[in-house]
Formats: structure tokens, sequence, C-alpha cells
């Protein structure tokens, strides 16, 4: 345990995967580093074995280079904030006199008779099929017109099926005025009087960086709009011994990628820039929906002209594929059984700009989903699509069934 007055070469808020990251970057170069976390600290051990400092407890800034936890003082050369998110609750009457529930907190619950999920995002979605798998009723309320915006709504459209045959009710498009206590339970009100009950209300509506905690104007570290001001390589602009890494910062992308960022800069002074990464939106449902990169609607609204390739998967599945008239990829949408798996190579196909033709060149495992959309993108060969998608799209099914 650190004394008093320990000083630190990196200290580290959050022991999430984007923490757990740049800890084992700072302890491969050799740095004496602490890491705060006030949650389960349990997949901290291996870095504890080798060094890692923990500090079980939650941590705020009182100068700019100094942390206090559990009521010691903490020095620092650097410091990394990777605090994760807090739950954004929607301003609903009465929502402060009913209990309610977190997506982590239902997730480790058992039966719950009729559980309310209120939310329309990947995580309210994949919990509400979780629950309605197991056995209870479940009602899904979306204040917005469809459930998962910024997804395909082809492949949306087909997952709302799936989440129906699974025992989702779904509430779209859902104006909400307030919510009461109910005997055994809590209620809903929505608009023009009908009322929503269940015996439990898990609030799926999004989060928000977690930085109130942090008291971050002691440590002299800018906000706006509820946002830390980050330079290109996540970077304070205001405190520059301090960095952010994961979705504490606001940008989509991985825990690898932020810890990589920051290992470069903050440990070996080599400046890189965070870069938009495509990241894959897998929505953990059965059959798995997962988006890569922008959809034909978002390219359209851009201004932009993509070509569509659809691809049947088994089970009623479906991909499209996104291109441009040279054939450079845009984007994927996937809805199969497995889909998560084939996420990181298409990720990949669009972080290093393939085209459909380079994509289809890949050594990938004969028969398998990654090959036959692989195949299906090297019909977008070029800008006059000579060859027929949909003979190629077949040709690679009959292989694959």
């Amino acid at each position: 345990m650190a004394d008093r007055s320990a000083t630190w070469d990196v200290a580290i808020i959050g022991g999430g995967p984007s923490g757990r990251a740049v800890a084992e970057a700072a302890l491969q170069a050799g740095r004496r580093t602490v890491l705060f976390e006030r949650g389960d600290a349990a997949a901290l051990a291996p870095l504890q074995a080798r060094g890692l400092s923990v500090v079980p407890a939650s941590a705020h800034f009182i100068a700019p280079d100094r942390i206090e936890a559990a009521g010691r003082s903490h020095a620092f050369q650097q410091a990394v904030i990777a605090a994760g998110r807090t739950p954004l609750l929607p301003d609903l009457a009465g929502l402060a006199a009913v209990p309610w529930m977190t997506p982590d907190g239902a997730a480790d619950t058992g039966p719950q008779g009729h559980l309310l999920v209120l939310g329309g995002g990947a995580e309210a979605v994949a919990l509400a099929q979780l629950h309605a798998l197991a056995g209870d009723r479940v009602s899904l309320v979306q204040t917005e017109p469809n459930i998962l915006p910024g997804h395909e709504i082809e492949l949306v459209s087909r997952l709302r099926d799936a989440l129906r045959a699974s025992g989702v009710e779904l509430h779209e498009n859902a104006t909400l005025v307030g919510v009461e206590p109910e005997a055994g339970g809590v209620a809903l009100l929505l608009q023009g009087g009908a009322r929503l009950a269940g015996t439990a209300l898990v609030i799926a509506t999004g989060a928000m960086p977690r930085l109130a905690p942090l008291d971050l104007a002691a440590g002299r570290i800018d906000v706006a709009d509820g946002k830390l001001t980050l330079r290109y390589d996540l970077r304070s602009v205001s405190n520059g011994r301090v960095w952010a890494a994961g979705s504490v910062t606001g940008r989509a992308a991985s825990p690898g990628h932020h810890a990589a960022i920051v290992a470069e800069a903050m440990l070996r002074g080599r400046q890189r820039a965070d870069e938009p990464e495509p990241a894959p939106d897998v929505v953990a449902t059965h059959p798995a929906l997962v988006q890569v990169g922008p959809t034909e609607a978002e390219l359209r609204a851009a201004g932009g002209q993509p070509h569509v390739a659809r691809l049947a998967l088994p089970g009623g599945g479906m991909a499209r594929i996104l291109a441009d008239r040279g054939g450079r990829l845009l984007g994927f949408a996937l809805l199969a059984d497995g889909a998560a798996e084939t996420a990181a190579l298409l990720s990949t196909a669009l972080v290093r700009r393939m085209s459909g033709t380079e994509l289809a060149s890949l050594p990938l495992p004969r028969g398998s989903m990654a090959e036959a959309i692989a195949q299906a993108a090297g019909a977008f060969g070029g800008a006059d699509f000579p060859s027929s998608p949909m003979r190629r799209i077949l040709g690679v099914l009959d292989r694959w069934q």
C-alpha cells in the first residue's frame, strides 16, 4: 500500500480495459505505476504480480500533479484518466421516487417477472432479449422511432422480428411523461394516458463520461460541454501531465487503440494522432448485429452514392457491403450468429482502405462467413461493376452450405 506522500511515475484512474492496457504498457516500460479502482479489482491481480500498485478507492485531483485517494496523497509525473462512464438518466418525472437498475446491475440479477427496459441502444436490446430468453416478460420502451439508431434499418427490421420471437414486447416511438410506484414494482406513464406496469425497471438510455467525482478543476484539466478537452494525441490541452483513454474521452475506439496512442506519447515521446477508428458496433443478440463504418443512409446524407451488395447468411441472416465507385470499401453490416467474430477483419479492411478485390484476395478459412463476405466484396472490383455481384455471391453460398 502506498504511503501518505507516495510519488509515482504514472498514476491511472480507472481499472477497466483501457486503464489496464495503459498499466501494462507502463509496467513494460519500467515505470512505477499506481492504479486507482473503486470497484472490483480482481482483473488487476496479474498486473499486481508484476509490480502494479492498486489503491481500491475512488480518486480525485487535488493539484495539477497530485491525486488523493483513501485519505492519502499521491504525487505523479504523468497521469491517465480512464474512469469510464456513468449512466445518462432521462428527465422523467417521478424517477427519483422509484427503484431502478443500470444494465450492469440487471445483468447480474435473477428472474424479474416483468422487466421494463427503457432505451433502444445496443445494451438495452441485448439485455431485453437475454431476460426474455431466461423466461421473464420483457417490455422494451424506446422513445425514438426505431430501436438501434445508427444501424442499417434493413437489418434492424429483421432483428426486430427475432426479438419478438424471443418474447420481447417492443414499444417504439413512445412518449414518456413520468414514472410512478406500482404495487410490487413500477409503472411507466405514456402520453395519452397509457400505463405500462412491471416489477422492475432498467434505465439503459446511454452514458456520459464519469467526470464529476474527479475534481478536474483542481487538476487544471479543462472540460467543455461535459467532455475533456484533449489534443489529437489524447493529452489534456491545459495540463500536459495528463492523458485520457477509453470511453471517458467520448471517442469510440477499442481500449487497445487508445492505450497505444497514450503509451507512444506518454512513455516514448512519440506523438501519434487519434485518427477515427471504425470500431465495430456489436449488438450481442441472437442473431448478433454488427455495424462497421457508416450506414448507407449516413453516406447518402453526406452526399455519397455508395454501391450496395447484399449477401444472404444462414438462419435468415444478411450482410450488407458498401463501396464507392472505385471499389473501395466503405462499410459493412451483418446480422448472423457469429457475426462478431468477423467484425475485426472488416474493421481492418476499412482502416487500411482496402478495395473489394483486395479483401477477396485474402487467404481466409474456406467455407467461413469471413470468406463469404470477402468474396461478395470482390464484386466491387471497379467503377463499372462488370461482373454480376449475385453470380459471385451465389457461387460462394454454394460452397458454404
